[in-house]
């Protein structure tokens, strides 16, 4: 006589609305952050300019935010959704965005000379307008401007939203064995 085991799978209970918030806001900044500094390295090469680290650093770890939330994703419906995962996977991308919001907040507002200084110089005190190429050559500082100021934002609250997943993690962890 055969004897059958079946193996059960721990159920943790995740708290589900702040799950797919944090889904929905780190997906919306990992995706804008790769479409930003994506764009950021084809000026460069547009422009003939050397490409700093800090673009395809970004343009990685936003394509392994999107990848991770994918995974995620894809044990949310297989309900193999461990803490111990998200654990581990959220600490690598907390330190990845970390390192990409501190070289970025070093670019943006940093020494003098900084991106930030020079938006304020060049674009937002020297607004042109009418039809003509120094209009179209001020909307487009003006949107470098911004998307630098976006992704800054982004990174930030990427990276506060990895810290969380770690604490929710290790709370959904911590009460399953209690």
């Amino acid at each position: 006589m055969a004897v059958v085991r079946k193996v059960t799978r721990p159920r943790y209970h995740w708290p589900e609305f702040q799950l797919n918030v944090w889904l929905i806001v780190v997906l919306a900044g990992s995706a804008t952050c790769l479409g930003i500094f994506s764009w950021f390295m084809v000026v460069q090469t547009q422009m003939d300019l050397g490409t700093p680290w800090l673009f395809p650093f970004m343009v990685t770890v936003s394509t392994l935010g999107v990848a991770f939330i994918f995974l995620v994703l894809g044990l949310i419906a297989s309900h193999f959704l461990l803490p111990g995962i998200l654990i581990l996977g959220s600490f690598i991308l907390f330190v990845l965005w970390l390192t990409g919001l501190v070289e970025t907040s070093l670019q943006l507002y940093g020494v003098s000379g900084n991106i930030n200084d020079n938006c304020q110089i060049y674009v937002v005190e020297n607004v042109s307008t009418g039809n003509n190429i120094n209009t179209m050559a001020w909307i487009m500082q003006s949107t470098l401007c911004n998307c630098w100021k976006t992704a800054f934002a982004f990174e930030l609250v990427n990276t506060i939203f990895y810290l969380w997943m770690i604490v929710m993690s290790w709370q959904v962890h911590r009460n399953y064995y209690h």
